[in-house]
């Protein structure tokens, strides 16, 4: 399915390549392929080949990066897992809810689903990174989950929904719209990539430090809630280029003063 094809596994420093075998054995049941490792403890290893088991495929053609950037820098859409962010809340969903999103994106737009180390999980400038996060909802007495369980999980559910959109159109009926405050599957434009939406970033905040908004010294939240509210907003190629020009019309303009 072609949606399942644009779907990239992500896992961040992995310490047991046996889990980097086995998430590969999961993605493949459910029949995804892209796999980006980012600087594993340990890989290749016949360990992960054998827990890999008839997924060895994967293995051989994943993509081994040095930083999360590298792994998703053009994807328009990177979902984080994790219970919580822990400094400020995020957008947060189950794993059903998340595949909802994914259905409504544009065709040919990549998204990045990103898992974290085994004993810490995902770190706040990872989270970051993300537009949305995903949590299990697992027993709350005991809810540690292995990471290639977690990988068989959310990969189940987008193959679910994946698979619920091509019967709905199969049968010529119109599927259920995901409940979102906006539609992009026919948007005019393509939405940023996570590589362009860190250039905005970072030109947001030397162009707030040009003016004198923001004081690093005295950071606040402010440029992670300024992050939260641009990536929730999903901006695509044209309204960036405009914000990007506003921007740089204001540095032209304060440094010619």
């Amino acid at each position: 399915m072609e949606l399942l094809n644009r779907i990239r596994i992500v896992m961040i420093n992995t310490s047991d390549s046996g889990n980097i075998g086995a998430a590969a054995r999961a993605m493949k049941t459910m029949g995804m392929s892209d796999l980006v490792l980012v600087a594993p403890k340990e890989f290749p290893t016949a360990k992960a080949t054998a827990r890999a088991t008839g997924a060895a495929d994967l293995l051989y053609r994943a993509r081994v990066v040095d930083t999360l950037d590298e792994a998703i820098a053009d994807c328009q859409m990177v979902f984080g897992t994790s219970a919580r962010m822990r400094t400020i809340p995020w957008p947060l969903m189950s794993p059903r809810e998340a595949s909802s999103l994914v259905l409504n994106e544009p065709e040919g737009a990549s998204i990045a689903i990103v898992f974290g180390r085994e004993d810490a999980g995902l770190n706040n400038e990872e989270l970051r990174r993300c537009h949305y996060h995903i949590c299990i909802p697992c027993n709350e007495e005991y809810s540690v989950l292995n990471v290639a369980a977690a990988v068989q999980v959310i990969c189940y559910e987008m193959r679910m929904g994946a698979l619920s959109q091509q019967q709905a159109q199969e049968q010529g009926q119109i599927s259920e719209k995901p409940t979102m405050p906006m539609q992009f599957a026919d948007w005019d434009e393509p939405l940023v990539s996570a590589e362009d939406m860190e250039r905005f970033i970072k030109h947001f905040e030397e162009t707030l430090l040009d003016i004198g908004f923001f004081d690093p010294s005295n950071p606040k939240q402010l440029m992670t809630r300024a992050r939260r509210l641009f990536m929730r907003t999903r901006m695509d190629r044209l309204e960036m280029n405009l914000m990007r020009g506003v921007l740089a019309t204001v540095q032209k303009r304060v440094k010619g003063n």
